[in-house]
């Protein structure tokens, strides 16, 4: 820790009139100590950002809200401290000891400490009604004493502290007991209660506690974004909350806990705003005018590159670089848990899948849309992983008519005199593939796929639509086919299983399946069981991925997992991605020249975006 401490001008201007206490009363005594990717900052300014989109909170993870026990390192190698201060495993991964740092405070001043974590475990996650499904490998939390406290597994889970350095890890920093134990039926006058409830159209106690203080399961709602009363840990608080106008608006926290090495209270940048748009290109235009001051997030398109690079000096702006972890430019997820049992068994038929992989023209779409940059690729790890799988990767991403239209020939699916094919049941192979409209990559891709797919005879309808609606429509198992990313491709492929089988609700192939597996809480999707190679990919994953604390072992296990994956095809993928970009202002500081790109990194926060400033 610095000798002396120091503060924006706005909270020095605060404490002298006495609306707050001094800062060194508001940083803790072994607070996080930052070193700058450049140079100490300067104070003040805002950060002009964009939302695209009716569900665009990712962003807002990405830029203001990676504040976990842990986080990942600016390199994406290690797992290092940060709302704690030390952490340690015992040998088989079953109890996790966490310290945390002597006086942090929430936003509004309050003391945030064990008793916090303790809440979480007992009166969240550990209250049935609010948390319905405790998954496959239950834990406890245990108060050592007021710094210090356990987490405890039924069973070993080798991959906690990696998993807790992913947005998956936000929950145990997220609920300040103080202020949410007014909404809890454990803690509240029972009058008093039923009146918020009231005041709130909450027809139960946990739909309150759900708006004030956590989400709404099944919508798009967060009480992080919502509600800017939520005390919270973020370098900055929600002042104009999310779907309150077009607008999403932010604060500094007085009582935000890290420093830079010269001892100065950070952030930096006094706010961040957020306009909120419903498509990309007024965000292009924001871009290429200069009114954005650093974005990756739905502007940094290959489409988007030469509008931006020619108004580079005019609008006063560089590129920065990401490295993605994804592996595809598009995923193409036929439902196999489809409700209608004739499409579902058109879907399920293997065959049918290695036929419409064939059927697409990679060298062509990566030509148009990628501007050649790109390598025809499945849903499979990137080369340079130890994870890499061959046949997983490159299998059927030869363009193939002729083989495409055999396999579906001899898999019963005739064509008519009108050139396009029927199903077994004699009705015409017709079906909707969804995809986000302000994906505009995707969406271009399918385009050309769909084209592709006709002419081999099968009906394709593309429809792009809202993410939100896309979302709901696929959590709720509505969806023909839904086109996505390629996520989990580098280092986190082990943590981010959604392609390889049937690991989360992102594996929108499996809605089912994924159900079936990890017993979510208020299941939007029923429960159906997998066959018995899914099911032996997921309990590779939990007796040894996550049952072991051998590094070895998780890598064979995991191998294991990847040959059945590629051995039962669930989806189909087009291009491995070139390295992305994003863009921003010249005086706008500290943002690192290069980093990874991906959700489970989640850039660009761990570059410490509490350190980016604005020169004068």
């Amino acid at each position: 820790m610095p000798a002396k401490l120091a503060e924006s001008p706005a909270l020095a201007d605060q404490v002298k009139a006495g609306k707050l206490p001094a800062v060194e009363q508001r940083v803790p005594k072994d607070a996080l100590v930052l070193k700058p990717v450049e140079q100490a900052g300067q104070y003040g300014g805002t950060w002009r950002a964009a939302l695209v989109g009716g569900q665009d909170t990712a962003w807002l993870t990405r830029t203001m809200a990676y504040e976990n026990l842990v986080r990942w390192d600016p390199e994406w190698q290690n797992v290092v401290p940060n709302v704690a201060s030390s952490f340690q495993a015992n040998a088989d991964a079953t109890e996790f000891t966490f310290k945390l740092r002597a006086g942090m405070k929430w936003s509004d001043g309050e003391p945030f400490g064990v008793d916090d974590m303790v809440f979480y475990g007992e009166d969240v996650y550990g209250n049935s009604e609010l948390t319905t499904s405790k998954g496959t490998n239950p834990f406890t939390v245990e108060k050592v004493d007021d710094l210090t406290f356990k987490v405890k597994f039924e069973k070993p889970n080798g991959l906690f502290l990696q998993n807790q350095a992913t947005p998956s890890g936000a929950d145990f920093t997220r609920f300040p007991a103080h202020y949410l134990k007014q909404f809890h039926k454990k803690y509240a006058d029972a009058a008093k209660l039923d009146q918020l409830m009231k005041d709130n159209k909450a027809d139960t106690w946990v739909k309150l506690f759900q708006l004030k203080g956590w989400g709404v399961p099944g919508t798009p709602y967060d009480a992080l974004w919502s509600n800017p009363d939520l005390p919270t840990l973020f370098a900055w608080q929600i002042t104009d909350p999310y779907g309150s106008g077009n607008v999403v608006n932010t604060k500094r926290n007085p009582f935000y806990w890290k420093v830079d090495t010269s001892g100065n209270q950070l952030p930096y940048l006094d706010n961040i705003r957020y306009d909120v748009l419903q498509d990309p290109q007024p965000l292009v235009l924001k871009a290429a005018g200069g009114e954005i001051d650093m974005q990756d997030r739905s502007v940094a398109t290959n489409q988007n590159k030469p509008v931006l690079t020619d108004n580079q000096q005019k609008g006063q702006y560089h590129f920065f670089e990401t490295v993605p972890s994804s592996m595809n430019n598009c995923s193409i997820a036929f439902n196999l848990n489809h409700k209608d049992p004739a499409l579902r068994k058109v879907f399920q038929d293997k065959n049918f899948r290695i036929a419409m992989s064939y059927a697409i023209n990679r060298k062509e779409v990566i030509d148009t849309v990628f501007v050649g940059q790109g390598e025809p690729w499945q849903l499979a790890p990137r080369k340079e992983t130890p994870y890499y799988n061959d046949q997983l990767a490159k299998q059927y991403t030869e363009y193939d008519v002729a083989k495409a239209n055999q396999i579906l020939d001899q898999a019963g699916y005739k064509k008519g005199s009108d050139g396009m094919r029927t199903r077994t049941d004699g009705q015409k192979l017709s079906f909707t593939v969804e995809a986000t409209a302000t994906n505009t990559d995707q969406v271009d891709q399918m385009k050309l796929v769909v084209g592709y797919w006709k002419a081999v005879g099968v009906d394709a309808q593309l429809k792009p639509e809202d993410r939100s609606l896309m979302y709901t429509r696929k959590n709720a198992n509505e969806c023909d086919c839904v086109i996505w990313g390629g996520d989990g491709g580098s280092t986190d492929a082990i943590l981010e299983c959604r392609w390889y089988f049937p690991f989360s609700n992102e594996s929108n192939y499996a809605e089912a399946w994924y159900t079936w597996y990890d017993k979510p809480s208020n299941p939007q999707t029923p429960p159906e069981e997998p066959p018995a190679d899914t099911k032996k990919q997921m309990q590779l994953y939990d007796d040894v991925v996550k049952g072991s604390g051998d590094p070895a072992k998780q890598l064979d296990a995991f191998k294991q997992i990847l040959q059945i994956a590629a051995d039962q095809f669930y989806a189909i993928g087009i291009s491995l991605p070139s390295n992305g970009y994003g863009v921003v202002k010249n005086n706008f500081h500290n943002v690192p020249k290069s980093m990874p790109g991906s959700w489970l990194y989640p850039n660009p926060a761990p570059t410490n975006t509490v350190q980016y400033y604005i020169a004068k």
